[in-house]
């Protein structure tokens, strides 16, 4: 399989006659038609926090599930918890992982969350070794990563970009979350999201954001030339705003992009 390892990545097989029906109750997107493509979802919190994202696809009788590895045996065991008498069974698919852009192998599938991601694929053997700047693309296109950007029982999926993102369905019916997720989209505007900055400097990762007041107006994400995601509070995103040493500067059209405006 041509095309770079993901090898932070575990991909579970669900199979059984109801596999459709069990995860279209659970995850955040519509799981109705998987055939020949990828979809992007997340599992919620019944408060409606993320608890995980992945990507989804159909091979055979069985749906894949592409998880952060760190996160796949939490995942295992809440989806276990759902199963109940369904007739659904849960497994690691023993696949790997292969990404890359450009021209895209036999079998692979684009990314769902944006062109820039290119194309993912499961193979038997893993892939060759890393060669694509992977969180310069993110940065580039305001793309959260799982443990970074996504923080399990703390952030939710709009204020992350996931309707940008094609990772949430608002027609598909109930699943776990979904009432707060709907009331974020219909019924507030958005005061906190994440948002593409421009940075003088660098901070690690988790450095809060202060205005010149020494009010925090949020925290600083992956950075990569000059560029960073930030989780701002957008009433305080103005003026000058600094991460530890670093000078941070609010994209305005981004910023206002990330928050639509309340249906009247």
């Amino acid at each position: 399989m041509h095309g770079e390892a993901a090898s932070d990545r575990t991909v579970l097989a669900i199979t059984g006659t109801e596999r459709v029906h069990f995860l279209q109750g659970l995850v955040s997107n519509d799981v109705s038609a998987l055939e020949g493509r990828l979809v992007y979802a997340a599992m919620l919190s019944p408060q409606g926090k993320y608890l995980a994202d992945f990507l989804l696809s159909a091979r055979g009788d069985a749906i894949l599930l592409d998880v952060q590895s760190d996160l796949a045996a939490g995942l295992l065991r809440r989806l276990g918890m759902y199963k109940l008498r369904a007739d659904v069974a849960i497994a690691p698919a023993g696949l790997h992982v292969c990404r890359g852009t450009g021209t895209p192998p036999d079998g692979a599938l684009p990314d769902p969350r944006h062109p820039a991601l290119g194309w993912r694929a499961y193979a038997d053997t893993p892939g060759g070794a890393p060669v694509i700047d992977w969180d310069a693309i993110r940065v580039a296109h305001c793309i959260p990563e799982t443990g970074i950007e996504l923080i399990p029982d703390e952030t939710y999926i709009l204020e992350a970009g996931f309707e940008r993102l094609h990772g949430v369905d608002f027609h598909k019916g109930c699943y776990v979350g979904q009432e707060v997720t709907a009331r974020m989209k219909h019924k507030t505007t958005l005061k906190k999201g994440l948002v593409g900055v421009t940075i003088e400097g660098s901070a690690p990762p988790g450095t809060p954001i202060l205005t010149a007041e020494g009010k925090q107006a949020g925290t600083l994400f992956t950075q990569s030339g000059g560029r960073a995601i930030a989780y701002l509070r957008f009433d305080r995103a103005e003026g000058p705003l600094r991460a530890g040493s670093a000078q941070i500067t609010d994209d305005a059209d981004q910023a206002r992009a990330a928050r639509p405006a309340r249906p009247t």
